[in-house]
């Protein structure tokens, strides 16, 4: 058996992901991280984007979109606690793109009572997905 080691995704909601893997990648608070089995330990944020979770004795990876979220590392597993987890085959193009509509019009309405940052946040958020979708096509 290959090299390998756990890797849990939860989110409030659910537990997306609890197995084995020999590769994770995810888009941490200064870039793109991979982690390879014994890892150095790490706790970071990360942004909203694609989590790719290589599982052993598979060919496709397993895809989750994450809406933000923190990343912990340890010498025999990897936590990623998302503040929305949601699994590639459960992304819905149009509903991000209406998300991201909605926030852009928001942000866009100076005269509106809106939080900006809450705003900018749910268009960084929409825009990740979107961008997390059209990975996901390419793969297939």
């Amino acid at each position: 058996m290959a090299n390998t080691f756990h890797v849990v995704v939860v989110s409030a909601e659910e537990e997306i992901f609890d197995g084995e893997a020999e590769f994770v990648a995810l888009p941490g608070e200064a870039g793109e991280l991979g982690i390879y089995p014994q890892h150095t330990p790490l706790i970071t944020r990360i942004r909203p984007g694609s989590v790719r979770i290589k599982v052993p004795e598979q060919s496709e990876e397993v895809f989750v979109f994450v809406a933000g979220g923190i990343l912990e590392v340890q010498p025999k597993g990897v936590i990623v606690l998302a503040d929305t987890a949601i699994r590639g085959h459960d992304l819905d193009e149009a509903k991000a793109a209406e998300a991201k509509r909605q926030a852009e019009e928001a942000l866009s309405n100076r005269e509106s009572e809106i939080d900006y940052a809450k705003a900018q946040a749910e268009l960084a958020a929409a825009v990740a997905q979107l961008a997390a979708i059209q990975k996901l096509r390419q793969k297939r």
